[in-house]
């Protein structure tokens, strides 16, 4: 924290507290005009209701000087008066360094059994798809989900089928995890104009099996092979090993209704895997791929 800003902590501390003890102690021996009846003389609804005056309560004068009292010390054990950090020197961050090394010694103790299984025998083992499971909500279920199906609004994939974008057997499921992927759809709306972008999402849909317009699906193929062919293939299968998603299946990253087709066409998409290997070790991440192995299709049938 600057100079500026621990004065102004200091400056907001100083008053309020003092405005606090001021107004404690003028309550106790302020002097109110007092009405013959013990009231204040302010009446409402045609005198019915008078307004009485009473000493403050003793148990509320008691309470309120040790809430005053206990402000006091806590400012002078703990930080928060400016720069000052207290007698105790404790912070916030410290307290989650501890947290951190006691948490993460006790991950340690359980991961130390499963060290060097295979992720079959990972899926296998109860307790290590336990871990996995804690794990993945952890770090994964913020785009992927709690039941890892994907969120088509982020572009994150369904994690419990057979489509993978980049493959699927467990050495590069562990390397889009370690080290995250970056892909990219190009926008071919300037290139295809506005027709040419209808008529080549309808072509698209119809490799998948979507009924659309006999002349947009024609025209578009025509788009299709003359654009979209570097990185989808001839047959619209994608190549894994650009990312580039297969057109013929049910699956769609951003939705398979026709105007999220057609706006991936036109303004492209881009997204982002974040890289994990300096957040989970390898032998954390085997559990959490042994975890999705568990919500799907078995590794033996993932191409």
């Amino acid at each position: 924290m600057t100079g500026f800003w621990a004065g102004w902590v200091i400056g907001l501390l100083v008053i309020n507290l003092g405005l606090v003890l001021f107004l404690f102690v003028w309550a106790q021996r302020v002097k109110i005009h007092v009405e013959p009846d013990g009231t204040s003389g302010h009446v409402w609804a045609h005198g019915v209701l008078r307004e009485g005056i009473r000493d403050l309560p003793l148990w509320w004068a008691l309470i309120s000087a040790a809430a005053l009292l206990f402000a006091l010390v806590y400012f002078v054990r703990y930080p928060g008066f400016g720069n000052y950090k207290g007698t105790l020197s404790w912070s916030s961050a410290d307290e989650l360094e501890r947290d951190t090394r006691a948490n993460n010694a006790k991950l340690e103790a359980q991961m130390q059994p499963l060290r060097g299984l295979s992720v079959e025998a990972l899926a296998a083992n109860p307790a290590a798809v336990t871990i996995g499971h804690r794990l993945y909500l952890d770090n994964c279920a913020a785009c992927h989900g709690t039941e890892a199906l994907g969120n088509q609004l982020l572009g994150a994939p369904n994690l419990t089928d057979a489509d993978w974008l980049y493959g699927g057997d467990t050495e590069t499921v562990m390397k889009s995890i370690l080290d995250g992927r970056t892909g990219a759809m190009p926008a071919l709306g300037s290139v295809l104009g506005r027709e040419g972008v209808n008529e080549a999402a309808a072509y698209v849909l119809s490799l998948s099996g979507t009924q659309a317009p006999a002349d947009w699906v024609a025209k578009g193929k025509v788009r299709f092979e003359t654009v979209c062919v570097a990185c989808h293939g001839a047959d619209g299968h994608g190549n894994p090993a650009l990312g580039a998603p297969n057109l013929t299946d049910a699956t769609w990253l951003y939705g398979k209704d026709f105007s999220r087709v057609a706006q991936s066409v036109r303004e492209g998409r881009s997204g982002a895997m974040p890289a994990w290997r300096t957040r989970l070790n390898e032998d954390q991440l085997r559990t959490v791929v042994a975890w999705i192995r568990t919500r799907g299709e078995s590794p033996a049938s993932v191409p």
